[in-house]
């Protein structure tokens, strides 16, 4: 019998404010939408395409499985970066934090509110590493590549 669960990629950051007390809440408030979540190491990394506003960021990664929609669980990400202060005042703003839906199992899905997969997590160390940590094995739809080696490629510069 298939698993009516779906197995899911969720990117994490922050560089405002308590960043650890940030993450730990979302991945708390997460555990209440996702079952067999695992969680990553937290790693401090600097900031890449952003303005000078930007400290140092706290990054991880969570996978689990989900009965919601990938449209419902972007809302779910959505209200929990609320909670916790998020503001969007210009593109790329810092922030108190930023979660990211990165992989929903097999889907690909492009509209006007939702990319998945995240159209950038293959070019972002600061996404494979925690994700690789937890998730390896977890297989990006479009490259057909797991999570392992498109680390592998973004190391060795090959993204």
């Amino acid at each position: 019998m298939p698993d009516p669960l779906t197995r899911v990629a969720v990117a994490m950051g922050s560089n405002l404010g308590e960043r650890r007390e940030h993450l730990e809440f979302a991945v708390e408030a997460l555990r209440l939408d996702l079952s067999d979540m695992k969680v990553s190491t937290f790693i401090e990394t600097q900031p890449v395409g952003v303005g000078g506003e930007h400290g140092p960021y706290l990054n991880g990664a969570l996978a689990g499985r989900t009965q919601l929609s990938p449209h419902d669980l972007l809302e779910r990400l959505l209200e929990i970066e609320t909670e916790r202060g998020r503001s969007r005042p210009y593109p790329k703003a810092p922030r108190t934090l930023d979660l990211d839906l990165i992989l929903f199992g097999d889907v690909v899905l492009n509209d006007d509110r939702l990319h998945v997969p995240h159209p950038h997590f293959r070019e972002r160390e600061f996404v494979l590493a925690p994700l690789g940590e937890i998730a390896a094995d977890m297989i990006d739809p479009v490259t057909g590549k797991t999570v392992a080696a498109l680390f592998v490629a973004k190391r060795n510069n090959r993204v």
